[in-house]
């Protein structure tokens, strides 16, 4: 039966029944959570890709820093940002390349590029450029529980290196540590290296300024132009940038080799196997300035006399009448050129101080002045005078090559005249310059006039000696460490020898002369007034030079007893008979491979711990280590033998190793040292 309703009448609508409602409410707030769900998922994957863009390989970056770890997850490398966050909603990542461009305090460039040269070595290149002028970007690197090599000759020098206080960034540039003690010395480079097999070096391009912080256990690394000898290169606004390359290993010897190798010179020739082989003999701590003919003379037939070889001659300070003077004094040398040729027939090679100083009492300064030969004062139109420890005058220019001629043909001439061998090239450091000057070629990087003055050398390479080095590490000649006083410890004194002459090493210079034998000899330096040093001192530091690549006298010792001649002739025997030969192998290998001749212990054993702290002990190349005593009044001392099989200079054979000999004894004439046994 149908019902049938009339056409002007509208349904009612039914309203929903009370047991619907609970249902339709959840319907709509199901719908809301997915929504939001959605909305937490976009917003945590968006968040999920940037975190990816902080991530780079096995580094972490985050706004204030960044760490980076090993492959085995440890971290090894920790910086930390001062000058600013990272806005890290500006960084992005392409490949190896995470770049941002924003921090808290502006417009900046910002990026870290990765790359894995090979399967054990990990790199990131890392800057950090600002675009206001006249900033500062700096950066702290935490020493964390690794030990730290590198940087710089000091005057208080230990292995590895011990900062103390506290150090606001000041200008890393070569200077006289002797003189200025709390400088950084002569020998230097930006490269730093861990025990924990992290490596970094800074750019050349860096107005790099260098402080410390020793009870943070941090590096401050800072790059500025304002208030500094650093200049932005020519043209270019002074935006500083702080870029560097950080590099890790899995050990601390192969990382060292993979940057000398990518990024460091070698020597392209070795020099005289006789300054390997025999003594060389300087006349400065026993005669100072005092030196004339006759006294040289008597020098030459001393050493006749006691029977030493000798590689050649040093006639060191004031043989001229004035500094800048390149001929002999005729009252002090009044029968030179007759002098020098019999030295020859002798068979005696002779080399002579130089220094880049022209006096005012020079007749060459008026020459230097009409040839615009010197270092300028800022505006460029006036020599720059300069004090240096002996006297007032100009600096040659070396930027200039007018000057650079004119030097090298005072040099040749003084060798063709007298048959001169060779030069001791002494100072060049930047802290005989004054803090603002003007040069024939402007320099942003003011110790490339070092780098400069060490290529004066290049010509007498053989038996040249030089004392600063900044990426000279190609200038095959002998680099001396800063002079030492005749005292035991770690300030210019014995035990400092090790240290300095291990950190040369690791900066890529292998030809090391560690000066000469007992240190100046001044008498505020031995305590009592005496004109040589004690003896005690002199016979451990003659031993400890036999084993160094160039063994130097100049306190000789005939000034001693019977005794002490002895013991100088026993060693400069063994130096003949043992040490030379592996110098000279060593030497040839290093054209090709840039390893060091002396070796800190760690270099055949780079994960042992207590290796990584001995700084008495240090190796000629893998198969000789030497353990010189450095403390007065011992005749015994503990020795670290790393593992192998060793070999005593008494005979005994030592299997069981790692191993500490605790009160080795080794008398007074003797040196411990060990051959490591295939």
């Amino acid at each position: 039966m149908y019902t049938f309703l009339p056409e002007n009448v509208t349904p009612v609508k039914q309203k929903p029944s009370k047991e619907l409602k609970p249902l339709i409410g959840a319907v709509l707030f199901g719908i809301l959570l997915l929504i939001s769900a959605v909305v937490a998922w976009c917003y945590y994957s968006a968040s999920l890709r940037k975190a990816e863009y902080l991530k780079t390989e096995l580094l972490d970056l985050r706004k204030n820093g960044y760490i980076i770890k090993n492959q085995q997850g440890k971290v090894v490398f920790r910086v930390a940002f001062q000058s600013g966050n990272l806005d890290l909603e500006s960084c992005s990542k392409v490949g190896g390349n995470l770049t941002c461009t924003r921090s808290d305090k502006g417009k900046l460039n910002f990026f870290i590029h990765t790359v894995k040269p090979k399967d054990t070595v990990m790199c990131y290149r890392v800057r950090w450029e600002e675009f206001v002028a006249d900033t500062v970007v700096r950066q702290t690197m935490f020493w964390d529980e690794a030990h730290w090599y590198g940087g710089a000759e000091m005057a208080v020098q230990h292995w590895p290196i011990k900062l103390s206080g506290y150090q606001e960034p000041k200008p890393f540039v070569t200077s006289d540590v002797y003189s200025f003690r709390d400088s950084f010395g002569g020998i230097m480079e930006r490269y730093w290296l861990s025990s924990n097999a992290a490596a970094i070096k800074i750019n050349d391009s860096v107005p790099f300024h260098l402080g410390w912080d020793s009870t943070e256990k941090s590096l401050f690394f800072e790059a500025r132009y304002n208030d500094t000898s650093y200049k932005p290169p020519l043209g270019q606004p002074p935006f500083p940038e702080l870029s560097y390359r950080v590099c890790v290993g899995s050990d601390v010897t192969s990382i060292h080799k993979y940057m000398v190798r990518r990024y460091f010179n070698k020597p392209s020739k070795k020099p005289s196997e006789s300054a390997f082989r025999y003594p060389i003999w300087s006349t400065w701590a026993l005669y100072k300035t005092d030196i004339d003919q006759d006294k040289l003379i008597i020098f030459t037939e001393n050493i006749k006399k006691y029977k030493f070889n000798c590689s050649h001659i040093e006639i060191d300070d004031m043989y001229s009448k004035a500094y800048g003077d390149f001929d002999f004094d005729p009252v002090k040398f009044p029968n030179a050129t007759q002098m020098f040729k019999k030295m020859k027939e002798e068979g005696f090679k002779v080399t002579l101080w130089m220094h880049p100083f022209v006096n005012y009492n020079s007749l060459n300064f008026g020459v230097g002045i009409e040839r615009q030969l010197f270092i300028k004062e800022p505006t460029g139109k006036l020599p720059a005078m300069v004090q240096w420890w002996n006297g007032i005058g100009a600096i040659l220019d070396f930027t200039n090559p007018s000057a650079r001629e004119w030097f090298q043909s005072n040099l040749k001439r003084l060798r063709s005249k007298y048959s001169i061998s060779s030069f001791k090239f002494d100072a060049g450091e930047i802290s005989y310059l004054p803090k603002q000057f003007s040069a024939f070629k402007p320099l942003s990087d003011p110790s490339i006039f070092s780098r400069r003055y060490t290529e004066m050398a290049i010509p007498f390479f053989d038996r040249a000696e030089v004392r600063v080095g900044y990426q000279s590490q190609n200038i095959s000649c002998f680099f001396r460490i800063i002079d030492r006083d005749s005292v035991w410890g770690y300030e210019l004194g014995l035990k400092s020898l090790i240290p300095t002459v291990l950190t040369i090493s690791m900066l890529g210079y292998p030809f090391i002369l560690p000066d000469i034998i007992g240190g100046n000899a001044y008498s505020n330096g031995t305590g009592g007034g005496e004109v040589k040093p004690d003896r005690e001192l002199y016979i451990r530091w003659l031993e400890l030079s036999a084993f160094m690549p160039s063994m130097q006298f100049s306190v000789p010792p005939w000034l001693y007893n019977k005794e002490v001649i002895e013991i100088a002739q026993k060693f400069s025997e063994l130096r003949e008979s043992l040490v030379a030969p592996l110098l000279l192998e060593l030497a040839g290998e290093v054209t090709d491979t840039g390893d060091p001749i002396i070796r800190p212990i760690w270099w055949i054993s780079p994960s042992d711990e207590t290796a990584h702290k001995i700084d008495s002990q240090f190796l000629i190349g893998d198969t000789l280590m030497v353990a010189p005593v450095l403390e007065m009044g011992k005749q015994e001392r503990d020795v670290y033998l790393p593992i192998g099989k060793w070999r005593s200079y008494k005979g005994e054979l030592f299997q069981n190793t790692p191993i500490l000999l605790t009160d080795y004894p080794v008398d007074l004439d003797e040196v411990a040292y060990f051959l490591w046994v295939p």
